[in-house]
C-alpha cells in the first residue's frame, strides 16, 4: 500500500501513523532510538506490506500491468490502490480527505525531528504539490506516476501506467474494495496485538 493507506492504517494514533509513514525509509532494526509507539507503527507497516504482497487480490491487479512494468507492478498497483481510496474516502473516514491530510503534514511538521533524512528531504516536495490529497484524482495519480518514471530514470515506462488505470478502471476499483476490507481487519488486529 502507499502513503494514505498506511496513514489511514494507524487508526489515529498519531506516533504509530509517523511511525508506518517513515518505515519504508528505516533499514533492518534501525528504529530502536524512535518512541516506542513510533517503533509500534514501523513494524505495523512491515506487517501491512507483507499481508498486501502475500494476498492473492493485490496479486491479480499486479499480474494485469506485469507484462508491461515487470517487477515494477507492485509498486503502481500501491498507487492505484491509495487513487481508490482517496477517491472513496469518505466511505472510511467521517474526516473530509483535505482537512485529514492536512491535520497529516501538520503532524509531520510538529514531529520533524522523528523523521528519517530522506523523508526530510521529501516532504517540502509532498506538502507543496498536496500529493495525498490529489491522489483522489486521475490527474493526481499521473503525477505520481510521472514522478515515479523520472525517479527511476525513465526505465520504468510507469508514466504509462495511467493509460492501463484508464483501460481497467472498474477492475481495479472492484479489486481494491474487496483487499481493502480485509486489509483494514488484518491490520487493526495488527495494531492492537504488536
Amino acid at each position: 500500500m502507499n502513503f494514505l493507506a498506511h496513514i489511514y492504517l494507524s487508526f489515529g494514533d498519531e506516533e504509530v501513523t509517523i511511525g508506518n509513514f517513515i518505515a519504508d525509509s528505516i533499514r533492518g532494526n534501525k528504529y530502536a532510538h524512535l518512541p516506542q509507539r513510533v517503533q509500534k507503527g514501523v513494524l505495523l507497516h512491515r506487517e501491512i506490506d507483507t499481508f498486501t504482497d502475500a494476498h492473492p487480490i493485490p496479486k491479480i491487479s499486479s499480474k494485469r500491468l506485469h507484462a508491461n512494468y515487470s517487477h515494477y507492478s507492485r509498486v503502481i498497483v500501491d498507487i492505484f490502490y491509495d487513487h481508490f481510496l482517496a477517491k472513496n474516502w469518505l466511505q472510511y473516514s467521517k474526516v473530509p480527505l483535505d482537512r485529514y491530510v492536512d491535520d497529516f503534514y501538520d503532524l509531520l511538521e510538529s514531529n520533524y525531528t522523528l523523521l528519517p533524512l530522506a523523508t526530510q528531504r521529501m516532504m517540502p516536495y509532498m506538502v507543496a504539490d498536496n500529493w495525498i490529497f490529489n491522489y483522489a484524482s486521475l490527474q493526481g495519480i499521473a503525477n505520481v506516476l510521472q514522478g515515479m518514471n523520472r525517479r527511476t530514470k525513465h526505465r520504468s515506462g510507469m508514466h504509462n501506467a495511467i493509460l492501463d488505470l484508464e483501460r481497467n478502471y472498474h477492475r481495479f476499483e472492484e479489486e481494491f474494495t474487496a483487499f481493502f476490507e480485509e486489509l483494514i481487519i488484518f491490520s487493526q488486529h495488527k495494531y492492537n496485538t504488536l
